[in-house]
């Protein structure tokens, strides 16, 4: 092996010197540069001593100060653009009974590329069974290591499903995003070859570039409501002309409709999106303070419709899926 753990190294492209912190497989290792850490192959870099001494001797000169090598204010700090949040996927090879290199699994990462730090909840759902759960923080301007996927595995629609929180809520700005990335075999084996044929490490998909702001709340002017036919009660009597809230509601469609057959995709998924804005605004009236929701897993189109509405609701206090049946959502009223 060419390098080991430890060793000073300079990537070539770059002129940069870092550190390698981890072996990856015999054409592959991964390298820290200021503080950054990301994987490379063995001829992107190479050991510093040559620039070192072949390298011209300097000839002294006399010491000019420009204005960026004066010393900063204390308390001030740079700040590197935002360029959004993405999944990562590092291909790991091994060799096959050929000698041929082949795909072994996946090594699958956060990559925060803004200043911002986000907690996240992640679930990986498989066949849409859930297989693997994981709480944790990113900080701004790293990556976070999920865990490895076997490569025969992602046969099976594998679907990686993501709960973001920011840490500093931001005002005017929703304090909650739910982003799912599915993943077809063909795409990801285009996209596997692609790698291979450009030499890179990794492949991203875009989580995304920042949190959306919040929906302003619209403003109903009543009066136009009553020209248009439409009862309006005084506050003592509205509650009580109102349909009994509920604090479980199920959103499977048989539990919605006898006639199900009768329904396209589309129309079933609009049926089950009236449902839950009726009973959840129903709950907002009645002042429960807590609404499980019973969306199931399915193909996620539910489910993500469901928490993109939560997201932007001033009135809710959090939400979200149970961790021991992550096809039902619990919501929290303030």
């Amino acid at each position: 092996m060419k390098y080991e753990v430890g060793d000073k190294i300079i990537v070539l492209h770059s002129d940069e010197e870092g550190i390698v912190i981890d072996i990856i497989n015999d054409e592959m290792v991964m390298i820290e540069v200021r503080g950054v850490r990301f994987p490379a192959y063995m001829d992107q870099i190479d050991f510093p001593y040559f620039k070192m001494f072949s390298k011209p001797k300097p000839q002294p000169v006399k010491k000019v100060i420009y204005v960026d090598e004066v010393p900063r204010e204390r308390g001030l700090s740079e700040t590197k653009e935002d360029s959004g949040v993405y999944l990562g996927f590092l291909p790991v090879f091994e060799k096959d009974v050929f000698d041929d290199d082949v795909i072994e699994k996946l090594k699958v990462y956060i990559i925060n590329q803004n200043n911002e730090d986000y907690s996240f909840l992640y679930n990986l759902i498989f066949s849409g069974m859930s297989q693997f759960q994981l709480n944790g923080l990113v900080a701004g301007h790293t990556q976070f290591y999920l865990h490895d996927v076997l490569f025969e595995d992602l046969n099976d629609n594998p679907r990686f499903e993501f709960s973001f929180n920011q840490n500093r809520p931001v005002k005017g700005k929703i304090d909650h995003l739910e982003k799912t990335v599915k993943i077809k075999a063909g795409k990801l084996f285009k996209k596997i070859e692609d790698v291979i044929e450009n030499r890179q490490a990794t492949f991203l998909y875009e989580l995304f570039l920042a949190f959306p702001d919040k929906v302003s709340e619209e403003r109903y002017d009543l009066k136009k409501l009553v020209d248009r036919g439409i009862a309006v009660y005084e506050d003592k009597n509205w509650i009580s002309k109102l349909p009994a809230a509920k604090a479980v509601i199920d959103l499977h469609i048989d539990k919605l409709t006898s006639r199900s057959d009768k329904f396209s995709s589309a129309e079933m998924l609009e049926l089950q999106k009236n449902t839950f804005e009726k009973y959840y605004n129903l709950a907002v009236a009645h002042n429960l303070k807590k609404l499980s929701v019973i969306h199931g897993i399915g193909n996620g189109k539910l489910v993500q419709i469901i928490h993109e509405a939560l997201s932007a609701r001033n009135e809710i206090k959090s939400f979200e899926r149970q961790h021991h049946n992550p096809g039902i959502t619990d919501i929290f009223f303030k």
